[in-house]
């Protein structure tokens, strides 16, 4: 048995590392003023993508990212560690995107791949922690969805069997090919790079990044197709206009406060009841719990 596989991920900036300049002034993210990296919990979903390969290893694993030029590090990250290939959706045309014209995006660049067995991506991005896109994603394409998979146990006659984990306990549910699959963080880490794949794929590069290729590696493009990643436009995947980027997001972001807290903000309890008391009372009613 053979299965395509496609992975939804997404190259975020680091919310470790976030300042006074993280956000514009129009709400959205600066990403230019972080650090890039893979989603956490991408690479979770990368992982048991890899794994299903290793058990059907006629099978493929191709990655589906959306974002600037840059994020086709994403793709390469994927091929390092053993992933087939990689389409990277980019477009002035898909900037300020919300959960909403994200997922449809995304869904436009699915269709135009065309046929697959399985959609897996993490539960959610650390820049927005939504948990939405990958749940619209499989409601817009019209198939099942199992969310917060810790492990995918087996795919056999076209069904497949996943491990929850969920707040009180875990639980394995089935679902029917094609179907979406959300990987939480507590699954497994993703394998760390393999040096022989690096040495085939460091210098795979999309169109865009070809331009900036020095010369003594322009003449391995032709010679070596699978070194030339997949650019793709919103014509190019017949995506509406209306419907991508800040045209097609609902969610507007009204304000933006940075908060930095000092060390004179801090408090010492002992372990005493009442004060531990007093601390709640005090968390609920500046609306910090509850």
């Amino acid at each position: 048995m053979s299965l395509k596989i496609i992975v939804l991920a997404k190259q975020v900036p680091d919310t470790r590392n976030v300042g006074k300049d993280a956000m514009k002034a129009d709400g959205t993210v600066n990403r230019a003023a972080l650090p890039a990296i893979f989603n956490p919990e991408d690479l979770n979903a990368l992982e048991q993508a890899l794994r299903l390969k290793d058990q059907y290893p006629q099978s493929t694993v191709t990655l589906l990212t959306m974002g600037p030029p840059r994020a086709a590090e994403i793709i390469r990250e994927g091929l390092f560690r053993g992933a087939d290939g990689g389409y990277l959706l980019t477009d002035r045309v898909f900037a300020g995107a919300d959960t909403l014209a994200t997922s449809y995006a995304l869904c436009t660049a699915v269709r135009k791949i065309g046929s697959f067995d399985l959609l897996i991506s993490g539960r959610q991005a650390i820049d927005g922690d939504t948990a939405q896109v990958g749940p619209q994603v499989a409601e817009k394409l019209g198939i099942p969805q199992i969310t917060y998979a810790e492990e995918i146990q087996s795919v056999k006659n076209g069904k497949i069997t996943v491990k929850r984990r969920l707040e009180r306990g875990i639980e394995i549910v089935e679902g029917k090919l094609p179907l979406l699959v959300t990987v939480n963080g507590s699954a497994p880490g993703c394998r760390p790079r393999n040096a022989k794949l690096i040495q085939k794929y460091k210098y795979a590069k999309t169109a865009s990044e070809k331009q900036d290729a020095t010369a003594p590696h322009i003449h391995l493009y032709d010679a070596r197709p699978y070194l030339n990643l997949e650019e793709w436009s919103a014509d190019y995947v017949n995506a509406d206009p209306k419907q991508c980027g800040l045209s097609g997001s609902p969610t507007k972001v009204k304000s933006i406060e940075n908060v930095v807290f000092q060390a004179k903000e801090s408090k010492t309890l002992d372990s005493s009841d009442q004060q531990i008391e007093e601390l709640i009372i005090e968390l609920i009613a500046n609306h910090t719990i509850g």
